[in-house]
């Protein structure tokens, strides 16, 4: 067994290889990328990736992610396609091809067969003088030098080219779409990063209560409208517009200078201007400004600064957004 030294050194080793690999795709870039990019931004149809072996599974990848950015994509296998799955490939698909050496037996089976069909292909190829690249109609050479694998044998640097020149494709295409947060939000509805990005202030602050009093309230009553709506304060306002809130940590402060509050009123121990929020900003960035000024609760208004109800860090807490 090697040492946590030598292990170290070899992982140092796989990350400069395949940084270099990447690199070098910046040498390798020519027109052929805008060609392949405007050809699917301009396709009636979808985006069909196929591969085989590893490659096959840097397709999947490119394949997820230009379904979530906004271009329609489908995984077809090279193998299954010239065993009946052919038939997913239809008039106006764009067909992306991934492959290191592009002379393996499925591709050369394929390629030909589908552009019977007509359907443009380009080519992410390792090797500008094989099958593959002499019959694509667009090149995107992902050539490196050598693998990671000590053996010069194992996918490693080539699917790591691969992948980023799969994602450079959909990035650009990001950007011809003027494909927006608010895009991504629609195709990622679940979990936490889809709540992040359609959860509004608006969707959570109406299941709490309502706590309001006015700067004349009497403390006790103040401290019994806060027990009473449970959420650890109490939001003072006048004409409707929040002007303080009480919480906790202002009755705390209040007894340490008080030895009695039977004369103390909401307005004589506020917290004045009071941290607020639209309630059309998003939990996440209501989140933000409670982890900015180390508080728990946030003032909801309306665009006028009426005052609406109140955001708790527990509400945001409670939709696993963090």
């Amino acid at each position: 067994m090697k040492t946590h030294e030598e292990l170290k050194q070899i992982a140092t080793q796989v990350f400069s290889d395949e940084k270099k690999a990447i690199a070098n795709l910046e040498n390798l870039l020519d027109d052929g990328f805008a060609h392949a990019v405007e050809t699917i931004f301009l396709a009636s149809g979808r985006v069909v990736a196929t591969g085989i072996g590893k490659s096959a599974n840097i397709a999947q990848k490119v394949v997820s992610t230009l379904n979530s950015t906004g271009t329609p994509a489908l995984f077809l296998h090279a193998a299954d396609a010239i065993h009946g799955d052919l038939g997913m490939v239809q008039p106006g698909d764009v067909v992306l091809c991934f492959s290191k050496s592009g002379d393996t037996p499925e591709i050369k089976v394929l390629v030909p067969l589908i552009k019977n069909f007509g359907n443009p292909i380009i080519a992410v190829v390792g090797n500008r003088n094989s099958f593959l690249a002499s019959q694509a109609d667009i090149v995107l050479d992902t050539t490196v030098d050598h693998e990671a694998c000590p053996n010069n044998l194992a996918p490693t640097s080539s699917t790591t080219a691969q992948l980023a020149m799969g994602d450079a494709i959909a990035v650009a295409l990001i950007e011809c779409r003027n494909f927006s947060a608010a895009d991504f939000a629609r195709f990622h509805p679940g979990g936490a990063l889809g709540k992040q990005l359609y959860l509004h202030a608006s969707d959570l602050y109406p299941q709490n209560e309502r706590p309001e009093v006015a700067p004349s309230t009497p403390l006790r009553d103040t401290i019994l409208e806060m027990t009473s709506k449970r959420l650890g304060c109490a939001v003072v306002t006048e004409g409707g517009r929040p002007i303080g809130i009480v919480t906790d940590g202002d009755l705390r402060r209040m007894m340490r200078n008080h030895n009695t509050f039977d004369h103390l009123t909401a307005a004589d121990v506020m917290t004045r201007g009071p941290k607020t929020i639209q309630a059309t900003e998003f939990a996440v960035t209501a989140l933000h400004l409670m982890q900015q000024s180390a508080i728990t609760q946030l003032v909801v208004v309306d665009p006028d600064g009426a005052y609406l109800g109140v955001l708790h860090l527990h509400d945001i807490l409670r939709e696993g957004i963090i």
